[in-house]
């Protein structure tokens, strides 16, 4: 019972990390009716300009995280300029095939800058973990969790209680009645993309810093977990990555402990297949209107 109460713990605190990668791509769909294939690489060239920084400077933690999330928004306004301005009133399809070809551009962008397959990362905590009934708690995990939920307050409280906010969910709604109305429809979309990108430096820190490690690979990762995690959720609702994020944690987990590791992603990228499978469709049917 204590192995089937620690697994779960285990998938829950993993899980939080999918949540606030979730958290971004839902962000970005909810406004644009888009799905961003470099969301994930922009968040890797964040982790990298952080580990650059750490490796010739010595940073601390908290100029690291600074510069983990700048670099992000950077990397995702690059992404907007390019691949969903041009394509705000075209096809979906084409803005993310253009957002899979600046895939490819941000990751040689990294690994030219460190070419190195690994990096260390600065560890988030550096003490043993917490000791609770007989269960373990990483103190990592609980910053990510806590993370999570205060990610998704946030983002609750801006498109609820503020002037962006109003704007956002005007263009959302009506974005020819929110341009009439004196709303700017590409600087709010733009606004909506720096914000989902802080959120995945945010979330791109915290996951190079609990795993103490910086690879190309955290790119792709990235862009599949959070992308299974939105559509596990629901596309378009902010609580809905969270509770995404969470299940798909928990999924992963119990999978692992019961069919073993290599069932793990196996069984998670078969239901990213099967979501994407019943999704397309909609997506494109919604993006297209």
């Amino acid at each position: 019972m204590s192995d089937l109460a620690q697994n779960t713990l285990d998938g829950l605190f993993a899980g939080s990390s999918y949540a606030l990668l979730a958290l971004g791509f839902t962000l970005i769909f909810g406004v644009l009716r888009r799905v961003n294939l470099s969301f994930g690489p922009a968040i890797m060239l964040g982790c990298y300009a952080a580990t650059w920084t750490q490796l010739n400077f010595g940073a601390g933690l908290l100029l690291l995280a600074a510069v983990a999330i700048l670099g992000s928004v950077l990397a995702g306004a690059y992404v907007e300029r390019l691949c969903f301005a041009p394509h705000r009133r075209g096809s979906a399809i084409a803005a993310m095939v253009a957002s899979f070809a600046l895939w490819m551009q941000l990751e040689e962008l990294a690994t030219l800058a460190l070419p190195r397959h690994i990096y260390d990362f600065p560890p988030l905590y550096a003490g043993a973990p917490l000791e609770f009934g007989g269960l373990s708690l990483r103190v990592e995990s609980l910053v990510m969790l806590a993370a999570a939920g205060a990610a998704c307050a946030l983002l609750w409280w801006i498109l609820r209680r503020t002037r962006f906010g109003i704007a956002v969910r005007a263009v959302i709604d009506q974005p020819e009645a929110a341009q009439l109305a004196g709303i700017s429809v590409p600087r709010t979309f733009f606004a909506t993309f720096a914000l989902a990108s802080a959120i995945g430096g945010l979330a791109g820190f915290l996951i190079s810093a609990s795993y103490e490690q910086v690879t190309p690979m955290l790119g792709m990762w990235s862009t599949l977990k959070g992308l299974l995690a939105m559509m596990l959720g629901g596309l378009g609702s902010l609580p809905g990555a969270v509770l995404g994020g969470l299940a798909l944690g928990l999924l992963e987990a119990h999978s692992q402990w019961f069919l073993g590791p290599q069932a793990r992603d196996l069984i998670a990228y078969a239901l990213l297949f099967v979501l994407l499978a019943a999704r397309v469709p909609w997506m494109t049917t919604r993006s297209a209107s």
